[in-house]
């Protein structure tokens, strides 16, 4: 089983986003990761989501989306080469010398940090899956308070382009 990212231009109207998420829970597949927002056409929505499967699976998964009403054109970004990104926001406990040594490995990883208490410093990340995954790995993993992601948002390379 393979992350597939799979992008969707589907209409903008009420009930839209659950038919898809329907689609998904009748098949018995899981979504790992969702993302929708309107598009510079207001009519029109982008909806990002990952999910694992096979080939057999993805296209399957496919065909059916393609059935939805409201679907306007599906792409299978993880088929090509693509650009990802994630934001994620992470509270830390931050106390004594841990305090200087997460701001270290938030400089490494090129985050931010966006608030700031005696005790409990609030990052931003902003990157692809693993980088974020990554930095919890690096940060002493009892600090992590909470973790809030995006999900991803996706777009292939050079001239190709998911519209009408």
């Amino acid at each position: 089983m393979t992350k597939r990212i799979i992008s969707i231009l589907m209409e903008n109207s009420p009930g839209a986003l659950s038919r898809v998420v329907g689609l998904f829970s009748q098949r018995g597949y899981n979504i790992e990761s969702l993302s929708v927002a309107p598009t510079e056409d207001v009519s029109m929505s982008r909806l990002t989501l990952t999910t694992l499967g096979d080939d057999e699976k993805t296209e399957q998964i496919t065909k059916q989306l393609n059935k939805l009403i409201d679907v306007i054109k599906v792409i299978e970004l993880s088929n090509s080469v693509f650009i990802e990104r994630e934001l994620m926001m992470i509270k830390l406990k931050a106390t004594g010398s841990a305090r200087e040594e997460i701001k270290h490995c938030v400089d490494i990883f090129r985050g931010q940090i966006v608030d700031v208490t005696p005790t409990i410093y609030t990052v931003q990340l902003v990157g692809d899956s693993d980088k974020l995954t990554a930095f919890i790995h690096a940060v002493d993993e009892t600090a992590v308070l909470e973790v809030v992601r995006t999900g991803i948002s996706g777009l292939s390379r050079g001239e190709k382009v998911l519209s009408l």
